[in-house]
């Protein structure tokens, strides 16, 4: 796993978020569910989504959501992000569900937030929402998939 001062180096677009060991991710927009979707015999058919009015946003109790990301990602080929969610979430019932960022990815991340509580909770764009923590891979390809520089 880097330190800071690798991250540093390699993400100096984020050099204000460096953490000991990851990078603060924030919050952009948050979304909401609109329609069904599948995967079927790995054909994505994903479902529509719709943007709620922020940027205060107000998290239903027992309510997924989708999370963007302020910040572009560029993940360069010899590394992978794995990224966890802030502890405070944690603490207050809502959870972060994330993926594997692979190397040469590069672009929007989405997050699914959750909120397993029996009250509201309140978030705004800006606020750091995930940790991503970072880890070299020997012998890796680049990430060429249907996400690269996706649209929301």
């Amino acid at each position: 796993m880097l330190g800071e001062e690798e991250l540093v180096k390699i993400f100096p677009d984020f050099v204000d978020l460096v953490q000991p060991s990851g990078i603060d991710l924030e919050l952009d927009k948050i979304f909401i569910q609109t329609s069904g979707g599948s995967l079927i015999d790995n054909e994505k058919n994903l479902p529509n989504i719709e943007e709620l009015e922020g940027p205060i946003y107000t998290l239903k109790p027992h309510t997924a959501y989708l999370a963007s990301i302020k910040r572009k990602v560029k993940i360069p080929k010899g590394y992978t992000m794995l990224y966890l969610p802030r502890s405070t979430l944690l603490r207050s019932f809502i959870s972060v569900q994330t993926a594997v960022g692979d190397p040469g990815f590069y672009g929007t991340l989405m997050f699914m937030i959750y909120n397993h509580g029996e009250f509201e909770y309140k978030i705004k764009t800006g606020d750091r929402i995930a940790q991503a923590v970072v880890f070299k891979v020997e012998g890796s390809g680049e990430y060429n998939g249907s996400y690269q520089e996706a649209e929301l």
